[in-house]
């Protein structure tokens, strides 16, 4: 049945996910079953006690012990099976392993913010190594989030003021999907990350020296990308339209109107000051919703994204 398994489920990613697919097909397989044992037995019984005569009455049946015993004990049993396995599924989840890796994770309007054990944090992508556990320590700074990863089967919602617990263990090298399950706002849609499951010495060596990629591409290039890894394009379009924050066309080299009624002017210091201390000065008609990325980009992120908003003429 592995070909059905394939046709319903995502790839399994965790060695957990196995444990969710196996109990998942097994609920499928038993209400498949029943369903087409009720729907042949309602076929069966229509046609076998169809009235043959216009006076034809049916005999007065009040009960049958035994049919009754076997309905009510069978759905119970099938049940307590369904209950044990998923409690003992459900313990395996919440009861991480003691050496298991622990990164923290924040969920905010509209990113997710990755702190790891030696001080390195990142936006909307997470590294871990392949093969050793990991426990994600989450809570959210402004509304309520869910991380739900499909192929590594976990979800859990990150509450404001309140710490909720993930760890798996991938077991497949490469790139899985973060999606946000819960509404949380306009850019709920866009609240996406990726999950970069690496070879132990790939990871080490990307704590130490970050990615090699990246540090050799050209800043407007970096910028670029940075823009929509950093969830920059939730709130800042590059056509003009309105979102959430001033669009980034034009905007550089030009005059603001601030909440205070002054004015500033957009350049090079204006922009590192707003990402840096985004609620320092706040444009006229926005609210002050931009998380800092204070201690979240080196110095040449930053350059490249001034460099980025510079090209958008």
């Amino acid at each position: 049945m592995n070909w059905l398994r394939e046709l319903l489920l995502p790839e399994q990613a965790t060695v957990y996910a196995g444990q969710v697919d196996d109990l998942f097909l097994f609920i499928f397989y038993i209400s498949a079953f029943f369903f087409f044992l009720v729907t042949a037995l309602i076929v069966f019984f229509v046609w076998r006690y169809r009235r043959r005569a216009p006076n034809e009455r049916t005999p007065k049946i009040t009960h049958n012990f035994k049919l009754e015993v076997a309905w009510t004990v069978i759905p119970l049993a099938i049940v307590m099976v369904i209950f044990f396995w998923g409690f003992h599924g459900y313990l395996d989840a919440t009861v991480p392993p003691r050496d298991a890796l622990e990164i923290r994770v924040t969920g905010k309007r509209w990113v997710w913010q990755f702190e790891y054990p030696n001080g390195t944090r990142t936006l909307n992508e997470l590294r871990v190594p392949l093969g050793k556990p990991v426990t994600l320590i989450m809570t959210s700074d402004d509304v309520i989030h869910s991380f739900y990863v499909p192929s590594f089967r976990i979800k859990a919602d990150l509450l404001p003021d309140r710490y909720t617990r993930l760890w798996f263990t991938p077991e497949k090298e490469g790139t899985h999907v973060l999606f946000c399950a819960e509404y949380c706002g306009t850019g709920h849609s866009v609240m996406g990350g990726k999950i970069h499951v690496l070879s132990e010495s790939k990871y080490r060596d990307w704590l130490e020296r970050g990615d090699e990629t990246t540090q050799a591409m050209p800043l407007p290039e970096l910028g670029a990308l940075l823009y929509q890894s950093r969830g920059c394009a939730t709130c800042h379009s590059l056509d003009g339209r309105r979102g959430q924050g001033p669009s980034f066309k034009g905007i550089f080299g030009h005059t603001q109107r601030m909440a205070d009624g002054k004015d500033a002017l957009v350049d090079e210091n204006y922009l590192r000051e707003s990402i840096l201390q985004p609620q320092a000065r706040i444009v006229e008609g926005y609210q002050p919703i931009m998380p800092t990325f204070q201690g979240l980009l080196t110095e040449r992120e930053i350059q490249a994204l001034i460099e980025f908003i510079k090209a958008q003429k």
